[in-house]
Protein backbone atom coordinates (compact mmCIF):
# COMPACT_ATOMS: atom_id res chain seq x y z
CA UNK A 1 0.00 0.00 0.00
CA UNK A 2 1.51 3.62 -1.03
CA UNK A 3 0.70 6.22 1.29
CA UNK A 4 1.06 9.44 0.66
CA UNK A 5 0.15 13.19 2.12
CA UNK A 6 -0.08 14.61 -1.13
CA UNK A 7 -3.06 14.78 -3.59
CA UNK A 8 -0.70 12.49 -6.20
CA UNK A 9 1.40 9.84 -6.12
CA UNK A 10 4.64 10.87 -8.08
CA UNK A 11 4.84 8.55 -11.35
CA UNK A 12 1.46 6.80 -10.88
CA UNK A 13 -1.90 7.91 -12.42
CA UNK A 14 -4.78 7.84 -10.53
CA UNK A 15 -7.20 5.44 -12.15
CA UNK A 16 -9.95 5.15 -10.01
CA UNK A 17 -11.29 7.03 -6.43
CA UNK A 18 -12.26 4.56 -3.81
CA UNK A 19 -13.20 7.21 -1.28
CA UNK A 20 -12.64 8.28 2.44
CA UNK A 21 -11.10 5.55 4.75
CA UNK A 22 -9.85 5.93 7.98
CA UNK A 23 -8.49 4.04 10.90
CA UNK A 24 -8.32 5.14 14.73
CA UNK A 25 -7.49 4.24 18.01
CA UNK A 26 -7.90 5.18 21.76
CA UNK A 27 -4.72 4.49 24.17
CA UNK A 28 -3.62 4.46 27.80
CA UNK A 29 -0.48 3.20 29.49
CA UNK A 30 -1.18 1.47 32.28
CA UNK A 31 -0.82 3.09 36.41
CA UNK A 32 2.56 1.52 36.34
CA UNK A 33 4.19 3.71 33.48
CA UNK A 34 1.61 6.68 34.27
CA UNK A 35 3.10 6.81 37.75
CA UNK A 36 6.73 6.81 36.21
CA UNK A 37 5.59 9.42 33.54
CA UNK A 38 4.56 11.30 36.40
CA UNK A 39 7.90 11.55 38.22
CA UNK A 40 9.27 12.23 34.37
CA UNK A 41 7.77 15.79 34.84
CA UNK A 42 9.45 16.45 37.56
CA UNK A 43 13.18 16.13 36.36
CA UNK A 44 12.21 17.37 32.78
CA UNK A 45 13.30 15.48 29.55
CA UNK A 46 11.22 13.45 27.01
CA UNK A 47 8.76 11.31 28.53
CA UNK A 48 9.33 8.04 26.78
CA UNK A 49 6.21 6.28 27.84
CA UNK A 50 3.87 8.41 25.80
CA UNK A 51 6.09 8.84 23.52
CA UNK A 52 6.03 5.15 23.13
CA UNK A 53 2.33 5.24 23.71
CA UNK A 54 1.36 7.43 20.63
CA UNK A 55 3.48 5.44 18.53
CA UNK A 56 1.54 2.63 19.22
CA UNK A 57 -1.32 4.16 18.31
CA UNK A 58 -0.46 5.58 15.05
CA UNK A 59 0.71 2.07 13.75
CA UNK A 60 -3.23 1.10 14.92
CA UNK A 61 -4.27 3.99 12.97
CA UNK A 62 -2.86 3.53 10.22
CA UNK A 63 -2.98 0.06 9.66
CA UNK A 64 -6.95 0.46 10.08
CA UNK A 65 -7.24 2.49 7.62
CA UNK A 66 -4.52 0.72 5.52
CA UNK A 67 -7.24 -2.11 6.01
CA UNK A 68 -10.59 -0.24 4.93
CA UNK A 69 -8.44 1.27 2.01
CA UNK A 70 -7.74 -2.88 1.24
CA UNK A 71 -11.31 -3.76 1.18
CA UNK A 72 -12.07 -1.31 -1.28
CA UNK A 73 -9.88 -2.29 -3.72
CA UNK A 74 -7.19 0.38 -3.63
CA UNK A 75 -3.16 0.49 -3.88
CA UNK A 76 -2.67 3.48 -2.79
CA UNK A 77 -3.48 6.88 0.27
CA UNK A 78 -3.12 10.21 -0.96
CA UNK A 79 -3.72 13.07 1.19
CA UNK A 80 -3.42 11.27 4.64
CA UNK A 81 -3.40 12.94 7.69
CA UNK A 82 -3.05 12.00 11.58
CA UNK A 83 -5.07 14.07 14.00
CA UNK A 84 -5.11 13.92 17.89
CA UNK A 85 -6.80 14.43 20.56
CA UNK A 86 -7.66 13.67 24.35
CA UNK A 87 -10.47 11.80 25.48
CA UNK A 88 -9.80 11.56 29.18
CA UNK A 89 -6.96 11.80 31.63
CA UNK A 90 -3.74 9.91 30.17
CA UNK A 91 -5.51 8.73 26.84
CA UNK A 92 -4.96 9.64 23.55
CA UNK A 93 -6.99 9.17 20.41
CA UNK A 94 -4.98 9.22 16.81
CA UNK A 95 -7.29 9.22 13.51
CA UNK A 96 -5.78 8.46 10.19
CA UNK A 97 -7.61 9.32 7.20
CA UNK A 98 -7.08 9.51 3.44
CA UNK A 99 -8.58 9.16 0.44
CA UNK A 100 -8.21 5.11 -1.49
CA UNK A 101 -6.95 4.86 -4.86
CA UNK A 102 -6.04 3.07 -7.37
CA UNK A 103 -3.23 4.26 -9.22
CA UNK A 104 -1.06 2.10 -12.08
Amino acid sequence: MIIVTTNTVPGKEIKDLKGLVKGNCVQSKHIGKDILAGLRTIVGGEINEYTEMMKEARQKAIGRMVEEAKERGANAIVAMRLETSAIMQNTCEIIAYGTAVYVE
